[in-house]
């Protein structure tokens, strides 16, 4: 596992229309928010920190004790808090300590950031792309390994 820091996506989406960034299916990333963004998929990139924020996100009442998340893992603590660690270094949750326990909860912007970033505007859910014209590709002939040139 590397040891990179995570950088947190602008959460404040100041300057920049429709309070967040051109969607990835309309406009090219450039390298510094592709950057950005990588690091937030790759802390969603594991099935145990999936797993997690699924679990802070679907909390009634928008917060869950850490005491509550392990118990779900075949993980020890400190596994866990090392996931923890990295979703809230990613800005995708927050903590606050209360007395022995930490509580967590999802930050939404991040979120509503990715799912703009992913989605196509005024297409309904399931539409598929767009097909493009792509011009006729003659078909390749495999070669066999003992063919002479």
């Amino acid at each position: 596992m590397s040891k990179q820091e995570l950088v947190v996506l602008d959460q404040d989406g100041a300057g920049r229309a429709g309070g967040c960034c051109p969607g990835l299916l309309t406009t090219p990333l450039d390298e510094e928010r592709s950057q950005a963004l990588a690091k937030v998929f790759k802390a969603l990139g594991d099935p145990v920190r999936l797993r997690l924020l699924s679990m802070i996100a679907a909390r009634a009442g928008g917060e869950i004790c850490v005491c509550d998340l392990t118990p779900a893992f075949d993980l020890s603590q400190p596994t866990i808090s090392h996931h923890l660690k990295l979703l809230k270094q990613a800005g995708l949750i927050d903590s606050e300590r209360r007395g022995t326990w930490v509580y967590y909860r999802l930050l939404p912007e991040t979120t509503d950031q990715l799912a703009q970033v992913l989605s196509r505007p005024d297409a309904p859910a399931g539409t598929p792309l767009p097909v493009s014209p792509v011009s006729p590709v003659s078909p390749v002939t495999p070669v066999s390994a003992g063919a002479a040139s």
